[in-house]
């Protein structure tokens, strides 16, 4: 079963488990999952990386699903992200921007130097909450939403994400959580927050109520 956070006629806020893809495609997706399970109609409006976890919202109706698209046009749907690097960045907060260029054949973005076709900028503000050894636990919250942005963004500075194997954080589970998405109602347009902390390693090395 998918934990449902929030519903009613128009939208729907829910637990993506990793490994999942955020939306349809050949292989086992949330949206098909929430259909069967829900029996309703399923519109994504954002993404989240297939190795990510956390919070997604999706659309109930076409209606829903052009208003939350709106709101995201114009910057009014807040995510903010929690991550775990393998190193500990320079400064314990601050602004990454970079130009970003996305490669789908091998799937994989870049930091590169100068615009082009195809070149994105990209930007995000990060605060360390803890550190432990050589691993920082980090909150993100995303300006733009760029393919693998916070992935890259972090590894091009030796600061990769555990488990990230694409950008250099070695095995495991990617440590990437979805921890708090911030909406108006597609309707309504009343203030919606939704939040939700992750579980296991290597999450559990830090006391994350304490300090979220």
């Amino acid at each position: 079963m998918i934990p449902i956070l929030f519903e009613d006629r128009d939208v729907l806020v829910c637990l993506k488990s990793p490994g999942l893809l955020s939306q349809d495609g050949p292989q086992a997706s949330l949206p098909a999952l929430l259909r069967e399970q829900c029996q309703c109609e399923i519109f994504p409006v954002h993404r989240l990386d297939r190795e990510a976890g956390g919070v997604m919202a999706y659309a109930k109706t076409s209606r829903s699903a052009a208003a939350l698209s709106a709101a995201i046009q114009q910057k009014e749907l807040g995510k903010e992200y929690l991550c775990v690097t393998a190193g500990i960045p320079a400064e314990s907060q601050g602004t990454y921007r970079d130009l970003l260029l996305h490669d789908k054949l091998r799937n994989k973005t870049f930091v590169v130097n100068r615009m082009r076709g195809g070149v994105k900028e990209a930007s995000l503000s990060y605060r360390v909450l803890d550190t432990k050894d050589s691993a920082a636990l980090i909150l993100v919250s995303l300006h733009t939403g760029r393919t693998h942005q916070i992935r890259v963004q972090f590894a091009s500075r030796g600061t990769p994400l555990f488990g990230d194997r694409k950008y250099g954080g070695g095995p495991g589970q990617l440590a990437l959580w979805s921890f708090r998405l911030s909406f108006p109602h597609p309707c309504t347009g009343k203030a919606m927050t939704f939040s939700c902390l992750p579980q296991d390693a290597p999450w559990s090395s830090f006391p994350l109520a304490e300090l979220l």
